[in-house]
């Protein structure tokens, strides 16, 4: 449990200071670029306490000045804070809509333009998020969808949600996906404790909407590019 008191110590001790300069400074200027990147930094410095490393690969391979929608594998809950400190530029993010009640952060993840997901399976509920993703969008931020939308237990891929590739065909916004492996064995689904160790990141070659007749056949190749970049048992 060292891993993880450290890691929680750090992400209190240098991210109260700057939620208290950068959360007010946001809502004065309407500029919530540098809460973000702040937060990146803190994700950063609370791994490196934590004996977490991240190699990450591929970047190169992002469209640069391109609104895009990263759509990665999901295995731990360590996987956002390694994941978006990597993605080049500002990026926006689904998630639980319970997250947006915890105090301060919840209002720093609505500042930061992060999208609310509602698990109702309602269409109305998924319609209305992805309408929110393409306003984000409009702005220039990227969006990105951990697309199997939970965590997988055992580490292998499970089946993948709809709303994200929604998204990307009323946009067209290229899609990266996004391999993520190492995470599962640090922090397990159901567990607070964390084990030091390396975090894989790949970042793959852009997949384009418009070059696909139907949402099903996109989903199929971000599927194929995300398990392409998993170890073999990951891949389900």
């Amino acid at each position: 449990m060292i891993a993880s008191l450290v890691m929680l110590g750090t992400f209190f001790a240098l991210g109260i200071p700057a939620a208290l300069v950068l959360i007010p400074w946001a809502m004065i200027t309407g500029d919530a670029t540098p809460l973000y990147n702040a937060a990146q930094r803190v994700s950063r410095a609370a791994f490196r306490m934590a004996g977490i490393r991240v190699e990450a690969q591929g970047r190169e391979r992002v469209p640069p000045h391109t609104a895009c929608i990263f759509m990665s594998n999901h295995v731990s809950n360590l996987d956002p804070p390694a994941l978006l400190p990597r993605i080049p530029g500002r990026t926006s993010a689904f998630l639980k809509r319970s997250l947006m009640k915890i105090p301060v952060l919840g209002y720093a993840f609505k500042l930061g333009d992060f999208i609310p997901v509602d698990r109702d399976g309602r269409v109305e509920s998924a319609q209305e998020s992805v309408d929110l993703a393409r306003a984000v969008m409009a702005k220039g931020l990227h969006v990105t969808a951990f697309v199997e939308g939970t965590r997988s237990r055992d580490g292998r891929m499970l089946p993948f949600k709809k709303g994200p590739f929604y998204l990307a065909k009323e946009t067209g916004a290229p899609c990266i996906p996004v391999s993520i492996f190492g995470t599962e064995s640090m922090m397990a689904k159901g567990s607070l404790k964390i084990r030091p160790g390396i975090a894989h990141i790949v970042f793959h070659a852009p997949v384009y909407p418009d070059e696909f007749a139907t949402r099903e056949a996109l989903l199929e190749a971000v599927r194929a590019a995300i398990a392409s970049g998993l170890p073999e048992w990951m891949r389900g």
